[in-house]
């Protein structure tokens, strides 16, 4: 294995793991910023208030796009496995 093997390996890692988590931040950012706007324009500054909706999201967003998740995640241990020898 050379570096330029090491350094696709990284990004590779990487981009995975920001197309796992891209679901869920787009969910509590879009939720917060919601949140957030309805906040200002009720002048209603509670913490929990902003909390509680993206919590509920996120988890709504993970349970429904779990089964893809799973599946990228189980198609880049594939990959990753069936490559390790070519890089020996």
């Amino acid at each position: 294995m050379d570096i330029t093997d090491a350094v696709d390996l990284g990004r590779q890692a990487v981009m995975m793991s920001l197309i796992i988590s891209a679901p869920v931040l787009l969910a509590g950012l879009v939720v917060g910023l919601l949140v957030g706007l309805l906040q200002a324009l009720t002048q209603v500054q509670e913490q929990t208030v902003a909390f509680v909706p993206k919590l509920v999201a996120m988890v709504a967003v993970l349970v429904f796009s779990m089964p893809w998740l799973l599946d990228q995640m189980l198609q880049y241990v594939r990959e990753l496995y069936l490559n390790i020898p070519e890089m020996l």
